[in-house]
């Protein structure tokens, strides 16, 4: 996040919230939220979970300054004695998470935060702000290479981002996401991801011919020379000043490392570049294509017949195009009898008219379940604390309707997803390199079966409810007096 993060960040509720909870002396009462969604973007089937080393960076910051302290007391909303309070506000909580990277799905629980109720609701926005979008692009970009084939995609999005913030968090979630580099130096300084980049056509207008401009950026950088073909004619221009370029680059003793194609009909051009690359001898030069391109245009030129060694996408990785917010919640699921180490919890529910948007009660646990190759069969919600002999399989219910339920058998093993990150406050783990949450990614998501990563029609990934859960959920909604 650019500047000292503060808890100002937040939604002007969530402070009112905490004065009317501190009001009702329950602000300490230690509780339990979930972080879910309700349907993967894009119409997919999976998502990335993505943007949690920014959300613990910003926690290990949780505070009000002594600026925002004067701006609450100019609203004339806030007591002295709350104000007073927030001054002294950190968090102390614990936070459980699955490792950046991780592929998840909807309806179960992705974080679970626990903690005194005002500390967890001043939560909220970050951890929805963070996770939702960087979650959001991490899958574009998973979605983008997958079609795109491995280590293909330059993430060059940064003029279209929305804002320098969004830019800077929209690269890291691209680069989690499986893109090979960024044109964002910004974003390469502060993640240590891997900077590409060009020249703009700008750069050609700029001298008295195409010619000259290709010749001055090979003499400039030798080692690292693309060249953008479209500015005039890919064919009849672009080529073949390339390709005299690159065949005196050769006579120094270097190469021409790539040609770009913004515009125009990829497939055909890229068959024409390659063919005239190739009889020039410039046979290691490598045609990379731009220009608006997502999952869907560039499964359309792999379904023909092309030369396209790479991409640089740009607008529609970085704005996320085709869906405009993960649909991630954050909800209150239980709050402890007599504090953090009552006897038990006390289960919370929404109930609503609408099924999809009823929640599930408690402190829960996810398991992932794995067959004998190692692919993800399934996930169970449980409810923290119960365990199962999985080998013997077990019988799930879905979220959603008691009538449909599933058996699970040939179960090799149960992976926990829920792991520990921040215990009272303090965070538990060390953070792997953004490089490392790349390459755990691209391990994760081969573990789902091709049909689950499709971009049309994807198969549904299973999530149940074990049948311990579903009989507490069914419980918790008969007992509920809301009159």
């Amino acid at each position: 996040m650019l500047g000292p993060p503060s808890l100002l960040f937040n939604d002007f509720y969530e402070l009112t919230m905490a004065q009317a909870y501190h009001k009702a002396s329950i602000h300490r009462r230690y509780a339990c939220f979930d972080y879910f969604f309700r349907r993967n973007p894009f119409k997919g089937g999976y998502t990335i979970f993505a943007g949690l080393e920014d959300l613990i960076r910003f926690i290990e910051s949780f505070q009000f300054y002594s600026d925002d302290i004067d701006y609450l007391k100019s609203l004339g909303v806030f007591t002295d004695d709350f104000i007073q309070h927030l001054m002294k506000l950190r968090f102390t909580g614990d936070i459980y998470a699955p490792p950046e990277g991780t592929p998840v799905f909807p309806l179960e629980p992705v974080m679970r935060v626990q903690g005194p109720l005002e500390e967890c609701q001043l939560l909220e926005s970050v951890l929805l702000n963070t996770i939702n979008f960087q979650s959001l692009i991490a899958t574009k970009a998973a979605r983008v290479c997958q079609e795109a084939g491995e280590d293909n995609v330059i993430e060059f999005g940064l003029r279209r981002a929305q804002g320098i913030d969004g830019a800077l968090s929209a690269s890291r979630a691209a680069y989690i996401g499986g893109c090979a580099a960024t044109s964002n130096l910004l974003a390469g300084k502060r993640f240590a991801i891997p900077v590409r980049g060009t020249h703009a056509h700008s750069y050609v207008l700029a001298f008295e011919s195409e010619l000259a401009a290709f010749r001055r950026f090979a003499e400039d950088y030798p080692d690292n020379t693309v060249l953008l073909l479209d500015t005039y004619n890919v064919i009849e221009s672009g080529l073949p000043n390339a390709i005299k370029v690159g065949l005196e680059m050769k006579q120094r003793g270097h190469l021409l490392r790539g040609v770009r194609i913004d515009s125009g009909d990829l497939a055909y051009l890229s068959n024409v570049a390659r063919t005239m690359l190739d009889d020039a001898g410039l046979v290691e030069t490598k045609i990379i294509c731009s220009g608006d391109l997502d999952e869907y245009v560039i499964q359309s030129l792999n379904a023909q017949t092309t030369k396209i060694d790479g991409y640089g996408v740009g607008t529609n990785l970085i704005s996320a195009d085709g869906e405009s917010a993960l649909s991630g919640v954050y909800k209150l699921n239980a709050l402890r009898e007599n504090g953090k180490n009552g006897p038990r919890w006390l289960m919370r529910i929404k109930l609503t008219e609408e099924l999809q948007k009823m929640t599930l009660p408690g402190p829960k646990q996810v398991f992932r379940l794995h067959n004998r190759q190692q692919e993800f069969i399934a996930d169970i919600i449980e409810l923290e604390g119960v365990t199962h002999d999985f080998s013997k399989g077990i019988v799930g219910v879905h979220p959603l309707s008691d009538n449909q339920r599933k058996s699970y058998d040939s179960i090799s093993r149960a992976e926990t997803m829920l792991l520990l990150v921040v215990k009272n406050g303090r965070v538990q783990l060390e953070f792997p390199s953004l490089e490392e949450v790349r390459k755990y990614m691209k391990r994760e998501i081969k573990k789902l079966d091709p049909t689950t990563r499709r971009l049309m029609n994807p198969h549904v990934y299973k999530v149940s409810l074990s049948p311990e859960l579903h009989r507490v959920t069914e419980q918790t909604r008969r007992a509920i007096d809301y009159l």
